[in-house]
């Protein structure tokens, strides 16, 4: 491992354990991948029923 990146990312978050460094870098990455994974979708569905939506009516 990139000892000075370690030690900058620990820096950064004020984190002092690099099992709890690792561990946050874990979770980021996973976000970050399940975000774009999801942005690839494009949010269609094609053959998806049409979804009944609330109304808002003016009070």
């Amino acid at each position: 491992m990139d000892d000075d990146l370690l030690a900058e990312a620990q820096a950064l978050l004020g984190l002092k354990e690099k099992s709890a460094l690792v561990r946050e870098a874990l979770k980021a990455l996973i976000e970050r991948e399940s975000a774009r994974r999801l942005a690839a979708l494009g949010g269609s569905e094609p053959g998806l029923e049409p979804i009944a939506r609330r109304r808002s009516f003016p009070a």
